[in-house]
């Protein structure tokens, strides 16, 4: 399959944009240049519109096997593709867990024939993410598998987490990890602060999340580990990750759109769709992370898409699951909320949504160059639209974002040479 982009814009370091051309034979990028006229199976006139590589996101999940009632690899994949991401790495708290052999094969079958896009797995660290036998790590690492985590629920356990870590890191594998320490959680539901006290809801402490960080980075000092922290939430996260970087330890770390942009006074009811773990914090918190991620103590960001359904949801801030969708919201979002207000520039966001995270995890992906794979995204940036939880296609509506009105919409998405999304394009 050869497909021709015409008159597209790419984006280059210096932050100015160039017109090209680029021509994909057999899944990979041959040419990038002006005026290309290479014979083409398929021609697509890009308008001048914004072609970056494919977004990579490290943190989602798919809920399928077991929860196919709340997504499927499927329509997953498809929300994905919306989104504009080309490679999705799946969280695997699923039923049954991916914890041995045969049940990732079984999932690698189901992702080959089902997703539309690059669906890496996690395998989980511990037997059934219960925290306490470790799975064969050393086995598990030879079936192409992403990293190790429990994301979910934090590991307890410090000599659990330190074996982990001596196995993964003699495996070449990371370690990501949700970070909680439960005996501090307290049955809590939204962040301990305004929004506790104002729902009278209880409260999770940001010392839940932080303390086990702490430890954890302590461990993977000891062990040479690669260690990973999901969904950075809180200031003194932050500092300790910093700290740690500053030290020489291998320690990377994510945060979620969500807290980037929210805070705990957007809560303003019992709705549970501003309802996820880690919480929406303070707004101390908040700016913490976004200098945290400028200054490169966060390497990027993930979204953390975790779908339920609307029933689920509609019980309230008490009894409801955590979790936001975001894979179809994340650019459009971000770009509205950090770029179109010079918070960060547009090359901050690409990278943090491309080449950070695949080089953080060694990928092959997350560049448009000659000669690397055809996973590209065309986005046009003038295009605004109102997010509207009925258009997903994700199952999961649980948005806190619903009528927001933002700029910049994922049009094309392309993984490997394939087109897997496209809008309608237009100058």
């Amino acid at each position: 399959m050869r497909l021709l982009l015409k008159n597209a814009n790419r984006l280059l370091p210096n932050g100015k944009l160039q017109k090209c051309d680029v021509f994909i034979e057999d899944g990979v990028v041959k040419r990038i240049d002006v005026n290309l006229n290479e014979a083409a199976d398929k021609i697509i006139e890009c308008h001048q519109q914004l072609l970056i590589p494919g977004l990579i996101d490290v943190h989602i999940h798919l809920r399928e096997p077991g929860g196919e009632h709340k997504e499927t690899i499927k329509s997953g994949t498809l929300a994905a593709a919306r989104g504009g991401f080309t490679t999705v790495c799946a969280m695997p708290n699923t039923n049954p867990v991916p914890d041995q052999v045969e049940v990732i094969q079984e999932l690698e079958r189901k992702i080959k024939s089902d997703a539309v896009v690059r669906v890496l797995p996690y395998v989980a660290i511990t037997k059934g993410l219960q925290g306490e036998e470790l799975v064969d790590i050393e086995n598990l690492s030879k079936e192409g598998i992403f990293a190790f985590t429990d994301d979910g629920v934090g590991i307890q356990s410090a000599d659990v987490m330190y074996r982990a870590m001596k196995k993964a890191a003699s495996s070449g594998k990371a370690i990501v990890a949700h970070c909680e320490d439960n005996s501090i959680v307290y049955g809590g539901v939204v962040h301990d602060g305004n929004v506790s006290k104002r729902l009278n809801l209880p409260g999770i402490p940001s010392l839940s999340e932080s303390v086990q960080i702490a430890r954890d980075v302590l461990l993977a000092e000891a062990t040479g580990c690669h260690y990973h922290v999901c969904h950075v939430s809180t200031k003194e996260s932050v500092r300790v990750i910093r700290d740690a970087k500053r030290a020489g330890i291998h320690v990377t770390a994510e945060v979620s759109p969500h807290h980037l942009l929210l805070n705990e006074n957007d809560i303003k009811d019992n709705d549970a769709n501003f309802k996820m773990n880690p919480p929406l914090r303070s707004v101390k918190d908040q700016k913490a992370l976004l200098e945290g991620i400028l200054d490169g103590t966060i390497d990027f960001i993930a979204t953390d898409h975790a779908p339920h359904t609307e029933e689920e949801k509609a019980v309230g801030m008490l009894d409801s699951p955590f979790g936001i969708v975001g894979l179809e919201t994340a650019f459009s979002l971000l770009y509205t909320n950090l770029v179109k207000t010079e918070k960060v520039s547009l090359n901050q966001l690409v990278d943090w949504l491309t080449i950070k995270p695949a080089e953080v995890f060694q990928l092959p992906y997350g560049r448009l160059e000659e000669g690397k794979l055809a996973d590209l995204t065309l986005i046009n940036l003038d295009k605004t639209y109102k997010i509207h939880k009925d258009t997903f296609d994700s199952k999961g509506k649980n948005t806190p974002f619903h009528d927001w009105d933002v700029f910049g919409k994922p049009v094309l998405t392309i993984v490997e040479g394939k087109v897997v999304f496209e809008e309608e394009l237009h100058g």
